[in-house]
């Protein structure tokens, strides 16, 4: 590994220990506010702080923004959230010395170096995983640069990379050639589209080439036992990697949402009389987070959960709940024999015939288990006020990820909103005058953005474009053809009831349309397989009601969970 140059030598630096694989920094971190900074082999060996923080060990990954060389500034910038600074070692100064939040989510604060002991190592050779694959690293020899052309002959070659650690914002990286310099996008502003976490690799070749190879491609989690923590588009020299037989949740060789379509064959194919009803939920087969038995809201499985979530910026969460929202609708991934038995291509289809009736109260109940879940991560909150106002704004940043022109997926959308317009959440004054104080943006944004959309797509109006929007809200046709009766006024009722009924025949006619956006969104995205399973109706399921009252009807399970809600609101703000 090629220590990098720019502004001050932090190489040099105690809190600096240079190759370190995430597990032996846990173990070296004792207290809360322990520091230390290391390099990264699963993100190239970018700048990585890892500090202990109430009882748990997290990682932010620093951002290094490489300058075109100019005298008198510096060639790189350093950036954790939003300031950036000419050096690694100021950005530690300026966060230890005025005791600053590492990142608002987490509110970790790094008060106290973990010195190194003896010199930095230059390779990940020492730092082998204790349960996973033993990591190799070509030594070579190398000049103070490589951008002389003797060094150009080991460019382009891939490095091997182990399951990375906890990032808080992770952002795409766009690598450069000629020197150890890593391009990195500014972290995506608040309510800014998911489209952003996709690059584009260049490489540079000791015989310049007719024009360089340009692959947009991932950067893989090593299957070495454990779960990765880093789950964001990166671009890598694409290589083959092996699963081993351990490996508790396997990604597929070629994804099913980028399968190839059979058009040609949709076109040609003659209606057939509907066999059946048809589920898209997939069955609720033993899940990685949970056992095969488990009570209704396990301390552990929610803690885990709420660190999974801080690992994954809301564009890139977005991007996991559109993927299992898709599945969950009939909008990618449905087989032959289930177009065959349903009689149609597509969900949005199916779900305006009589036969659809299954798949109508499997999306209603996902919508309302979706907000409940949402709803939880709020009041679930026991501590601090500024960690429910923290909460709250996360959810928000999430909508703002899953509206038009992000991600475009409006059931998503819908379910997130639902968590925070739900009356358990709206009734918590302190809690929403904290977000207003401390997360103004996010506030106004709700208000001024979010709200003002929800209520045009609840009326059966708002954006329905397949070039904005990936998946369409589809909650208020289902809801007329189970037989729900529409409040308000009739003359006011008839005229969203038929907004409603022509909005879902231009779904229906359009499913083709939503189904090429959508695959659009998620080409070249591979999900973090604990976030995806834990987005799916079935884990929700069992983690709200357990395994044994999951099987109980709706209705009661529904009942039941709004008066848990209740009480946790009642307590972290009784009424007066």
């Amino acid at each position: 590994m090629q220590v990098p140059q720019d502004g001050e030598d932090f190489a040099g630096q105690p809190w600096y220990h240079g190759p370190l694989s995430r597990q032996k920094a846990e173990a070296l971190l004792q207290q809360d506010g322990d520091f230390l900074v290391r390099a990264s082999k699963s993100r190239g060996g970018h700048p990585v702080i890892s500090c202990r923080w109430r009882g748990s060990v997290l990682h932010f990954e620093v951002f290094r923004v490489a300058l075109r060389p100019r005298p008198g500034r510096p060639t790189a910038l350093f950036q954790l959230e939003d300031e950036r600074f000419p050096s690694l070692p100021a950005l530690v100064r300026s966060y230890v010395t005025g005791q600053r939040t590492l990142s608002q989510a987490t509110g970790a604060v790094a008060s106290r170096p973990v010195t190194r002991q003896g010199p930095i190592r230059r390779s990940f050779s020492e730092d082998t995983l204790p349960d996973g694959p033993a990591w190799t690293e070509p030594l070579r020899a190398r000049k103070r640069s490589d951008s002389q052309p003797a060094g150009l002959e080991h460019m382009g070659q891939p490095t091997e990379d182990h399951p990375g650690s906890a990032s808080t914002m992770p952002a795409s990286a766009l690598t450069r050639t000629g020197s150890d310099s890593v391009l990195l996008k500014v972290p995506v502003p608040l309510g800014s589209i998911a489209d952003s976490l996709r690059a584009s690799d260049g490489q540079l070749h000791a015989k310049a080439p007719t024009k360089p190879p340009r692959t947009s491609s991932l950067m893989l989690p090593d299957a070495s036992g454990r779960p990765p923590t880093y789950c964001e588009l990166v671009p890598r020299v694409p290589r083959v990697q092996g699963t081993p037989p351990g490996h508790s949740c396997p990604e597929p060789e070629a994804p099913w949402w980028e399968a190839e379509e059979e058009e040609e064959e949709e076109e040609n194919r003659c209606f057939a009389r509907p066999q059946a009803e048809v589920s898209f939920c997939p069955p609720d087969n033993p899940f990685c987070l949970l056992g095969s038995q488990n009570r209704p809201l396990e301390t552990e499985v929610l803690h885990t959960l709420h660190g999974l979530f801080l690992e994954h910026h809301p564009g890139s969460t977005a991007l996991h709940l559109l993927l299992v929202d898709c599945q969950a609708t009939g909008l990618l991934g449905v087989t032959k024999a289930q177009r065959g038995a349903m009689g149609v291509a597509s969900g949005l289809e199916l779900l305006t015939l009589p036969h659809g009736h299954r798949l109508r109260l499997e999306l209603l109940e996902r919508l309302e288990t979706l907000a409940l879940a949402g709803a939880l991560a709020v009041l679930g909150c026991a501590g601090p006020l500024e960690e429910r106002a923290a909460a709250l704004r996360g959810l928000v940043e999430l909508a703002l990820a899953l509206r038009p022109g992000a991600a475009g997926d409006l059931s998503g959308l819908a379910a997130v909103m639902g968590a925070l317009l739900m009356p358990q959440v709206s009734r918590l004054e302190r809690t929403w005058r904290q977000l207003r104080r401390s997360h103004t943006e996010a506030a106004l944004a709700f208000e001024q953005e979010l709200k003002p959309l929800m209520r045009a797509l609840d009326e059966g109006a708002g954006p329905c474009d397949p070039g904005e929007v990936a998946l369409p809200y589809v909650a208020p046709a289902v809801r007329l053809l189970e037989g729900e009766e529409l409040p308000g006024p009739l003359d006011e009722s008839c005229e969203r009831l038929l907004r409603s009924l022509h909005r879902a025949r231009l779904l229906a006619r359009d499913a083709p349309r939503f189904r090429e956006a959508a695959a659009r969104r998620l080409r070249g995205f591979r999900p973090h397989p604990e976030l995806r399973e834990a987005l799916t109706t079935g884990f929700l399921r069992r983690l709200l009601w357990g395994s044994r009252g999951a099987g109980a009807p709706w209705a009661t399970r529904l009942e039941k969970f709004q008066r848990v809600l209740s009480v946790l609101s009642q307590h972290l703000e009784p009424d007066h």
